[in-house]
């Protein structure tokens, strides 16, 4: 209906193509420390710098933060011990005793961490991801008033092939080795556990933050670092994640694919009509799980539930009640983001579907252009990215940055168990430590990744004790919802009450 593993999440995802690096000699023997890798054209790339430092401040509520900035590198090794690839990283860490340190995952697959340094968590922001914000805006960078910085050291990881990081394999290699559902997790786990032994921090309370894919990424990388590394997550703050794949199939028959954007619609269209509150989403969310699911179910079989459930989808949606009779009730994601704003000659986000882009298409019979968040949040990204690592850092390092890789997206492998999601693995972690919390964090307005189906998901969870334990949190916005000011604020008091802090 609406999206695959590779198509689904581009959400903090991907564009250019990117260049995989193959060792230059051999590719199953270690790359000597200051040896060059080539990539697939046989070019030779010099090595990755060393680790460069430098020391910054933000200011946040009043309180002046001081802290050190690392961009760095970890060797990802294959069976053999032979290194295959690098992951580069960038670090925020504070002094003090007992600091906790969080690890940060974007999605896609192809996605570098950016959108959560320099977007939700780190000290310092860059602005991307709302109405009215032009790709060619000046990507200064400013201080992060949400950042998580004050209660915890942050280290935002590159997945091979975004950002700098890079496979020292070819292609064919690459996907067996980091472009496949398994293996990108087992490698991102050991980053993990190598970061925290090479900077003596085993003993440090430890959390995780994945965002769309990242999301998908959390709950298995928890249980994987849990029960075969042995490093224990004290919390997961997942951010708009896709825990389920298989939940949005069979639209023409299961009723999930159509409750579990339903929802997200009428948010958008109580926000344009400046009603957007939790309690006028209440008996929204209870219509949809209800009465809305039951007509589904009952298709022709009931002829005048199907004529309520048409009149009540345009009164929650504000559509034309002719688009919606034709639909059925089952408002497709992209005919929807499309007919919505067709008056105006423009096209909404499935990040969010109220923010908006011209169509240069505007007659062709689907939509030929890109969306209108991913193609304006590149360029700021990385403009503010490259400098800040090259420039600010200096980490002086040869090599194109990769903020969104439709390459890696393209490559990406499913291995057999993908598309169950990691509904089994959040529940295994959960179960297995008494002491490990939650937090599942949506915008009302996101469509890639609807905040419906986290709720379905947590409803049919055994309680394990305390409920409260996994909770689901709701913000104005979509699927980067913390670029507004007043919804990032809110996440950051749930995150904090999470970790425990005041």
């Amino acid at each position: 209906m609406r999206k695959s593993l590779q198509t689904a999440v581009l959400a903090a995802l991907v564009l250019t193509g990117f260049h995989s690096t193959a060792a230059a000699a051999d590719a199953h023997k270690p790359l000597p420390a200051k040896d060059a890798a080539a990539d697939s054209h046989g070019f030779h790339l010099p090595p990755l710098p060393a680790d460069a430092h430098v020391s910054q401040s933000t200011t946040v509520d009043g309180k002046t933060l001081k802290y050190t900035v690392t961009v760095g590198s970890l060797p990802v090794r294959n069976e053999k011990g032979d290194i295959t690839g690098e992951v580069v990283f960038t670090a925020y860490t504070m002094p003090g005793k007992d600091r906790p340190v969080t690890f940060a995952l974007n999605g896609g697959p192809g996605a570098s961490s950016v959108y959560l340094n320099f977007g939700a968590i780190g000290p310092k922001k860059v602005n991307f991801g709302v109405e009215g914000d032009s790709p060619s805006q000046p990507a200064t960078l400013h201080d992060n008033p949400g950042t998580w910085l004050g209660f915890t050291d942050l280290v935002f990881i590159d997945p091979i092939g975004t950002g700098y990081s890079r496979a020292l394999v070819d292609d064919k290699e690459a996907i067996k080795e980091f472009y496949s559902t398994d293996s990108d997790i087992k490698y991102l786990s050991r980053i993990v556990f190598d970061w925290l032994v090479k900077n003596g921090r085993m003993t440090s309370r430890k959390y995780l933050v994945g965002e769309s894919y990242g999301g998908f990424r959390g709950p298995r990388i928890t249980d994987y670092l849990q029960t075969q590394l042995g490093v224990a997550m004290n919390g997961v703050v997942l951010l708009s994640p896709y825990l389920d794949p298989a939940a949005s199939d069979d639209p023409n028959v299961s009723p999930l694919p159509w409750m579990l954007t339903l929802p997200s619609i009428a948010a958008a269209h109580l926000e344009r009509e400046h009603q957007l509150t939790a309690a006028a989403m209440a008996p929204i969310i209870d219509y949809t799980r209800t009465t809305y699911a039951s007509a589904l179910m009952q298709g022709r079989a009931n002829p005048a539930a199907t004529e309520a459930m048409i009149k009540k989808v345009t009164a929650l949606t504000g559509l034309d009640p002719l688009f919606v009779k034709r639909s059925g009730g089952r408002l497709e994601t992209q005919a929807y983001l499309r007919e919505v704003y067709r008056a105006e000659g423009k096209l909404g986000s499935r990040y969010d579907s109220n923010v908006t882009a011209w169509d240069p298409f505007p007659y062709a019979p689907q939509q030929e252009t890109g969306d209108p968040i991913l193609n304006s949040i590149v360029a700021p990204t990385t403009t503010a990215m490259v400098n800040f690592v090259t420039r600010t850092v200096g980490w002086k390092v040869d090599g194109r940055y990769n903020a969104l890789s439709y390459a890696v997206n393209r490559m990406w492998h499913k291995d057999k168990d993908a598309n169950l999601g990691s509904v089994a693995q959040l529940r295994e972690s959960v179960a297995n430590d008494p002491d490990l919390h939650v937090l599942i964090a949506h915008g009302w307005d996101d469509l890639s990744c609807p905040f419906m189906a986290s709720l379905l998901i947590v409803d049919q969870m055994p309680a394990m004790g305390d409920p409260a334990r996994v909770q689901v949190k709701e913000y104005p916005g979509g699927h980067m919802f913390y670029a507004r000011p007043d919804s990032q604020a809110a996440l950051t008091a749930d995150v904090r009450a999470l970790y425990g802090v005041k």
